[in-house]
């Protein structure tokens, strides 16, 4: 049945892949009616994230905040559909980058580098955009997809313009491989992790497990770490951020590399709240309890 499904759906993805971004955010708009005006996908868990998140805010602009995001969730999901096929060309007039001379500069030096980000702007777009450029080869680490024949598909829509991906699981295993690559692996770190391999923090007012993943494998590389935001300017018009934040992590004491990223990471959900991936059931653990609490 999985199959076809996915023979059926393909050639719709790659016709809808090759109309112009301006009528993939009208379809957009429709979808948005569909998901939140009448289907409301997730607006309880939505709704209840913003208020947790931003208790000072009044109910208005929860509501406010909470509209933009879905506006932005349709449009990100035709921009990821657009990516099948999108051109080089095309893609710099929608993605920008102030300054690469970070990038640049590690790869002159033969360098490689840990990227981190989160689930804000289009994070899809890092990959992509970065081989247009003379920087490090960028490897993404993706959560492979139980239907094997969209796992395939979005394999290929991350690599068709020449970056590479490590499935979760084998992301060590992977930079061991490049280690003598000059490469840039990039870490989404705001997923939910396992409570085995938790570190726990404060973040968006809220008692919350982060994935520590990031930090284990910066130090055992000793890769300088690069926080990475893809900031929304306009609909249909991304800035790329880039932000040193540790040159040499072994150096850091245990959780002060995640609390940094965590922490640059929620500045950026506070400034453009609506471009954050809120749908998420990022809160569904709870911290365990000590033995002396």
């Amino acid at each position: 049945m999985s199959s076809i499904i996915f023979y059926l759906t393909v050639p719709f993805l790659y016709l809808a892949s090759l109309l112009p971004l301006r009528v993939l955010y009208l379809l957009s708009d429709i979808l948005y009616l569909l998901i939140y005006r009448i289907f409301a996908y997730r607006k309880k868990v939505v709704l209840q994230n913003l208020r947790n998140s931003f208790p000072e805010k009044p109910a208005d602009e929860i509501d406010r905040i909470c509209r933009g995001f879905y506006h932005h969730l349709c449009d990100l999901i035709f921009e990821t559909i657009k990516l099948l096929t999108i051109s080089r060309s095309t893609l710099e007039k929608h993605v920008q980058c102030d300054d690469y001379t970070l990038l640049e500069r590690y790869l002159e030096e033969k360098q490689s580098v840990i990227l981190v980000l989160g689930h804000l702007g289009n994070w899809e777009m890092v990959g992509a955009f970065s081989n247009l450029r003379p920087v490090p080869t960028v490897y993404g680490i993706y959560h492979p997809l139980e239907n094997r024949h969209f796992d395939r598909l979005m394999i290929r829509m991350r690599t068709r313009l020449g970056s590479g991906v490590y499935p979760m699981k084998q992301a060590y295993k992977g930079m061991l491989k490049n280690r003598n690559l000059v490469t840039a692996t990039g870490f989404i770190a705001d997923q939910t992790p396992g409570l085995g391999n938790a570190y726990w923090m404060t973040f968006l007012n809220q008692d919350t497990a982060v994935f520590r993943g990031t930090e284990i494998i910066a130090k055992k590389f000793d890769y300088p770490v690069i926080y990475v935001a893809v900031i929304r300017e306009k609909r249909g018009l991304y800035n790329i951020q880039l932000e040193l934040l540790a040159e040499h992590p072994k150096s850091l004491a245990e959780g002060e590399l995640t609390e940094m990223h965590t922490r640059r990471l929620e500045q950026d959900i506070i400034k453009y709240p609506e471009t954050w991936l809120w749908s998420h059931r990022r809160w569904k653990h709870k911290r365990p309890a000590t033995p002396d609490s």
